[in-house]
């Protein structure tokens, strides 16, 4: 593989800043209120050069966020693959998922709403997708353990469990829940789905 350029090492180091200023003034205050301005004079760039990385606040979110979660999503694979128990090792995985989403509620919240209503054409919201998608499959990876369930029925079924997951993380009804709440709220309905 050749060296990296100048050009795209630059480009990497300053997506890499708007990504941890961007992070560090959500987590902080809330992605609703903070604005592009803070969030490119925080990266020390400018707010055009902002919109070159991310073309809205919605976009930034899905950024920073999509970083979380592709970690978040790598723990409970791992955790899964550890744990024996069907339904215990898909709940390895929602519960990362649900943990990493539910760090900033309504942060976490307004990526769920941007990952539904927010414009694909968008390469994070694209990332986004992919993310749900790579979840997905792992919890039908798990799913497939469980000789009594074909290939097709794994992946049906964990797409309804992932349904059940982000829509538990976006209720407004769950909005003062504790992760754990919402995890055994997610745990009691996949219970009842694989029986």
């Amino acid at each position: 593989m050749p060296p990296v350029g100048r050009r795209e090492r630059n480009k990497q180091e300053k997506l890499d800043r708007i990504t941890a200023a961007a992070r560090e003034l959500f987590t902080e205050r809330g992605v609703d209120e903070v604005t592009t301005q803070e969030i490119a004079d925080q990266a020390d760039i400018g707010a055009g050069t902002l919109f070159l990385y991310a073309k809205s606040k919605g976009e930034l979110l899905l950024l920073v966020q999509n970083s979380l979660y592709v970690e978040a999503l790598a723990d409970g694979r791992s955790a899964a693959e550890r744990t024996p128990d069907v339904l215990d090792a898909v709940m390895a995985i929602v519960g990362s998922v649900v943990n990493c989403n539910r760090k900033q509620v309504d942060n976490g919240r307004t990526y769920l709403r941007e990952i539904v209503f927010g414009d694909p054409e968008e390469p994070h919201h694209r990332d986004a997708l992919m993310l749900t998608v790579q979840t997905e499959e792992a919890i039908a990876d798990v799913l497939r353990r469980d000789e009594r369930i074909s290939t097709q029925d794994a992946a049906t079924l964990a797409h309804i469990v992932s349904a059940i997951m982000f829509l538990s993380m976006a209720a407004t009804i769950n909005r003062a829940k504790s992760v754990d709440a919402v995890v055994q709220e997610i745990k009691d309905q996949v219970r009842v789905l694989l029986r």
